[in-house]
């Protein structure tokens, strides 16, 4: 993790992976309780028994229109520490795109998803140690250009690989793919590509720079045909 703080305004593409490459969810439940996480750890506010506040919303599915998720009426107005500007959960891996809006607001997000979601691991599968590799890494957005394109990356190239016959097969169909990709309540590119408006997404710049959901379609289905995403963004490492 980086040692000098964020500027408030800063965008940054933010990820992490299992220990030892392990997975960090193992199933249905476990990807919505990333998501409750992405959406209820995002306040200034901290619930030391905050699943069992938010009650029935473990047990709610997350509509594509955005519908769902709402603040719990017995919490403080919502003060989100960050701005998610997207996001995707994989199997053994996560991407954030986020914006620092309060000071010190990325550090104190992330350590509460880090610290929340290996506590729940840890007690539902009866292991102990470290979920993540590490702490959290991260790297400064610095262009339009590569805010756009590092979208496409965290919405599409990994998850495309997962899809049934590999990325390859995923780019013969590419529409197809899309639509697979747009119905995955685990990964926002719904909010960007259609009509989801998701309350953990802020839209933020990210949204000003495309006119539609069609024209982000349209560019990211571009992206992916092309194959130019690592380098435009250039490869990260998890180990660096």
């Amino acid at each position: 993790m980086r040692k000098e703080p964020y500027n408030i305004g800063d965008f940054l593409h933010v990820y992490n992976r299992g220990n030892r490459k392990q997975p960090i969810v193992l199933d249905v439940r476990d990807s919505w309780r990333f998501l409750l996480a992405f959406r209820y750890f995002n306040d200034e506010y901290s619930s030391p028994v905050i699943f069992r506040e938010i009650g029935d919303l473990w047990k709610s599915d997350f509509h594509r229109s955005g519908e769902g998720l709402p603040w719990p009426k017995n919490w403080p107005r919502h003060k989100p520490l960050v701005n998610i500007l997207c996001f995707s959960i994989m199997n053994n891996h996560y991407h954030l795109v986020l914006e620092e809006i309060t000071a010190g607001g990325v550090t104190k997000f992330m350590r509460k998803i880090g610290t929340g979601m290996t506590n729940y691991f840890n007690a539902k599968y009866k292991e102990s140690g470290r979920l993540f590799q590490g702490a959290f890494k991260s790297k400064r957005i610095d262009s339009d250009n590569y805010l756009s394109f590092l979208s496409v990356y965290v919405h599409l190239k990994n998850p495309l690989e997962l899809y049934p016959g590999g990325l390859k097969k995923a780019v013969s169909e590419i529409d197809t793919a899309i639509k697979w990709v747009t119905d995955d309540p685990y990964n926002s590119f719904a909010d960007y590509g259609s009509n989801r408006n998701s309350p953990i997404i802020k839209k933020s710049f990210l949204g000003d720079m495309f006119s539609s959901p069609k024209e982000y379609r349209d560019f990211a289905k571009d992206c992916i045909l092309n194959m130019n995403l690592e380098d435009k963004i250039g490869k990260f490492a998890f180990d660096e």
